[in-house]
């Protein structure tokens, strides 16, 4: 990895175009780059989780540790720091010596709407590098099997003839269940009471048992009610229909547009890290990506796996952030104690 005599010559003359200082001040500029790719990592590295053990982004972390160790030659650990919209973990990797041993693994939860509604001490732009996406989770709108809505335009019906009598739940306030039946309403211009409960879980029970109408939860999330029959769908809000329910219509085929909102999971390493360093983490990462039993347990979390360079994925990064950023002021949506 370090820079062929041609291309350091180039560099020099370059450089001495601007002056002797300059040329020296290019060429030592270059070699700690260098010098900190070739050995890299020479220490075990370590995974920050924003969730508790067991939990889709703690699954996905280890599943990615397992596989990117041996690559790496090295252990990699993961830290489970749960709390405030998966942002204390942000917050430690962000702070982290940028050497490439401590990574984020993240959802957009924490990266694209929590910035939006507390306040963080650190700038999840300016302070992560993106290293690529790992998957992404198709939001479903289910209602109860036993509910009479077997359609989005029967639902529809009712929420226009009772303006806020629907309720939908989420698993919390800013959660991406949240954000999607916001932006949901907002394009359809109805009203539904917005009921946050601590987990996908407890507001399963309530969806159930009628308490509430509706939930826009993670494919991985409902996909077990689903085929327990407790949960019927009535559409998925992906620009396409989801791998694991084909026969699910999308919101777009149903004439909803504007709320094709899912999660996603990606990973990032403090802003400074060399590189070369990043750009050997996107390879790994990409590689463990492409071995088939990381694909079928992708899979069977109910996710998709999309390749991305990291600058393809710093790009979707930005994007999102501004886009929800977006939807939390045009739906007013405050942090709870707001």
């Amino acid at each position: 990895m370090q820079p062929s005599p041609r291309v350091s010559r180039r560099r020099c003359l370059r450089h001495l175009a601007a002056g002797p200082a300059a040329a020296l001040l290019a060429v030592a500029g270059a070699w700690p780059l260098a010098a900190a790719a070739q050995g890299w990592p020479d220490r075990p590295l370590r995974i920050m989780v924003g969730a508790s053990p067991g939990g889709g982004t703690d699954i996905l972390a280890r599943l990615l540790a397992e596989k990117m160790a041996p690559a790496l030659k090295q252990t990699i650990v993961i830290e489970n720091r749960p709390g405030a919209s998966n942002t204390i973990a942000a917050d430690i990797a962000a702070k982290a010596a940028p050497d490439g041993t401590t990574l984020l693994l993240a959802t957009n939860t924490g990266q694209a709407v929590a910035p939006h509604l507390i306040k963080l001490k650190f700038d999840p732009l300016k302070d992560l590098q993106p290293v690529g996406l790992v998957a992404i989770v198709p939001n479903v709108l289910v209602v109860s099997a036993s509910s009479p809505y077997k359609s989005v335009k029967e639902l529809l019906a009712a929420m226009q003839a009772n303006p806020g009598g629907i309720k939908y739940g989420s698993s919390g306030i800013g959660s991406t269940q949240h954000i999607v039946g916001e932006a949901f309403t907002l394009s359809t211009k109805t009203k539904a009471i917005h009921v946050p409960y601590k987990g996908s879980a407890q507001a399963h029970i309530d969806i159930i048992g009628g308490q509430v109408e509706m939930m826009f939860d993670t494919t991985s999330s409902a996909m077990a009610q689903i085929r327990g029959g407790k949960f019927r769908p009535l559409a998925v809000t992906t620009p396409q229909r989801s791998a694991e329910l084909p026969d699910v219509p999308t919101l777009a085929e149903q004439g909803v547009s504007g709320a094709d909102i899912q999660t996603w999971y990606a990973m990032y390493v403090t802003a400074g890290t060399p590189k070369p360093v990043v750009d050997r983490l996107a390879a790994e990462l990409t590689a463990a990506l492409k071995l088939p039993e990381v694909a079928a347990r992708i899979k069977g979390l109910g996710g998709e796996i999309q390749l991305m360079t990291p600058e393809q994925f710093a790009e979707m990064n930005r994007s999102e952030f501004e886009r929800y950023g977006r939807l939390v002021r045009d739906a007013g949506i405050k942090a709870e104690g707001q």
